[in-house]
């Protein structure tokens, strides 16, 4: 499945499509789950592990976009207009406007995908509670960059859950890390919603 991600992105970038066709014909690729970026499918692959399931197996690709703005030539090649597969996805509500477009493009307006309010990061924070990431975070060897960016001046205005949020995006990497680390420390009854929604279309 690496490998049809691979084709698609460079199909996506202009290059040809023959290869995204092939495989998808190999794998017998039915769904593509489109998200914004590495950090959303790190969680995606996190709660298909949490659940067992092998998305690859039953024909599920998840494919990171690298932005937003990049749904309208991923969705014209894999729906209706390209590979015919279903839909769906995950976007922040500043996003939803590129996804709409999107679907609309892709001939696809029959199908999901799932906003998150902020950002998936933002979701998971408030389905664990501002302690229990925290404690997560010091437990991975962070607590002490995390107090040091709360003594920022721009920070101490934000509410605690905003403060956390923003800290994830201040390494590169961290977000990723993180974002496979919230979904695992979820009970079973707290994934938020949109994720929630997005395993249950699949």
């Amino acid at each position: 499945m690496s490998s049809f991600r691979e084709a698609v992105a460079a199909w996506a970038a202009g290059g040809p499509g023959e290869p995204a066709y092939e495989l998808a014909e190999v794998l017998d690729v039915r769904t593509a789950v489109l998200l914004e970026g590495l950090s959303d499918a790190a969680a995606v692959d996190a709660l298909a592990r949490v659940r067992g399931r092998d998305l690859a197996a039953e024909g599920v690709c998840v494919l990171p976009m690298g932005g937003a703005m990049s749904v309208g030539r991923y969705a014209r090649r894999l729906g209706r207009r390209g590979l015919r597969l279903r839909l769906t996805g995950l976007c922040d509500e500043a996003e939803r406007g590129y996804f709409d477009r999107g679907w609309e493009l892709a001939g696809a307006t029959a199908q999901r995908f799932f906003v998150c309010a902020a950002d998936l990061e933002d979701e998971l924070i408030r389905a664990l509670g501002v302690e229990t990431v925290r404690e997560l975070i010091e437990a991975e060897g962070d607590l002490r960059p995390l107090l040091i960016f709360l003594q920022q001046p721009a920070q101490r205005d934000r509410a605690a859950h905003q403060q956390l949020r923003r800290f994830l995006g201040t390494k590169k990497g961290r977000k990723i890390r993180y974002g496979r680390l919230l979904v695992e420390a979820l009970e079973p009854d707290r994934v938020p919603a949109p994720l929630e929604g997005l395993f249950a279309n699949l």
